[in-house]
């Protein structure tokens, strides 16, 4: 069975019966003044993170959702929108697609601002959006692109396929709101074959720099880091490894714009600090440094500054966490 289909069953079946060992990890419910949610969209959260952020939220914007699930996020981005058609969710699994529907149906019973209408599910694949260029000015996906293949044998893989339809349907400076699994190392060849492990988002994960260099390569020219942090241990005997293996669990936002000549803007929360006698320092290339006061800047600005060797200016370390205001 190919891993499409082994995806397509396991989705299948976790739409029929909630799986809780699947993709998700333990995490404190979101508040949202006047949102309530249904307990079953809690036990059919199949991420690994979360693509909701309220930094990314404008008014009269349209969200594209891959991968509806129990509906639990497309149900939070609706709290935003809150029209009709404001999010589109996509799913080709039928079993999954209905599920949806049916919860946002009772989630209308608990909400009395919610209409089961704010979410369009339309039948489709991550792979062929069945949406209009340069409409999207949000999309999201939770826990889906880490289960695609990558390019083999020179061949554009999936990954690359969904990334594409992704910056395809993006308005220019149009976001992409991403949660997936990294390693730590190359995923050893016995799992990333595993078309089991994969669809249970266990064995496709890429490594940190490979997944930044692929939203990159598909023409993301700005990214943030919002969190990482531990998401499954696979331990050496169960999964004969040489030794054990701590995936982690990575939420991302990238911007549809063009890719500066001297490579991405990635922030990863560091920051720069000028301490010097003058109010302020001026690399001139557009970061301007008021004393005393933290900038966040991107990967790129920080190596750059500390090259300078200048005492008064003191850079800090990554902590994968960045919420805006940098220097870019």
């Amino acid at each position: 069975m190919s891993y499409h289909a082994t995806v397509q069953d396991v989705y299948r079946k976790a739409a029929q019966n909630p799986d809780a060992g699947l993709c998700c990890v333990p995490q404190a419910p979101k508040y949202l003044p006047g949102l309530v949610i249904p307990s079953i969209m809690h036990e059919m959260n199949y991420g690994c993170g979360t693509t909701v952020h309220a930094q990314d939220m404008t008014e009269n914007q349209t969200v594209l959702y891959v991968g509806v699930g129990g509906g639990l996020e497309a149900l939070q981005l609706a709290y935003y929108t809150r029209r009709p058609g404001g999010v589109i969710a996509i799913d080709p699994v039928a079993e999954m697609r209905d599920a949806a529907q049916a919860n946002l149906q009772e989630a209308a019973i608990h909400n009395d601002w919610f209409d089961p209408s704010f979410v369009d599910i339309r039948d489709g694949d991550a792979l062929d959006l069945p949406v209009d260029d340069d409409s999207i000015n949000l999309a999201a996906q939770n826990c889906l692109f880490n289960i695609f293949e990558t390019t083999q044998n020179g061949q554009p893989g999936d990954l690359e396929k969904a990334l594409s339809e992704m910056h395809r349907v993006l308005k220019p400076a149009g976001r992409l709101s991403m949660s997936d699994p990294i390693s730590p190392r190359d995923m050893p060849e016995h799992l990333r074959q595993n078309a089991e492990l994969r669809a249970r988002c266990m064995s496709g994960c890429l490594t940190y720099e490979q997944y930044l260099n692929k939203i990159v390569e598909a023409g993301f020219g700005s990214c943030e880091i919002r969190s990482r942090r531990p998401y499954r241990m696979l331990d050496r005997r169960r999964y004969e490894l040489e030794e054990d293996l701590l995936l982690e669990t990575i939420e991302v936002c990238a911007y549809k714009t063009p890719v500066p000549n001297d490579g991405p803007c990635v922030f990863t929360g560091r920051m720069a600090i000028y301490t010097g006698s003058e109010d302020q320092f001026d690399d001139d290339k557009g970061h301007v440094l008021v004393r005393d006061i933290p900038l966040p800047v991107c990967d790129k600005t920080a190596v750059a500054l500390k090259t300078l060797n200048n005492p008064d200016i003191a850079v800090t370390p990554s902590t994968w966490h960045y919420t805006g205001g940098g220097c870019c």
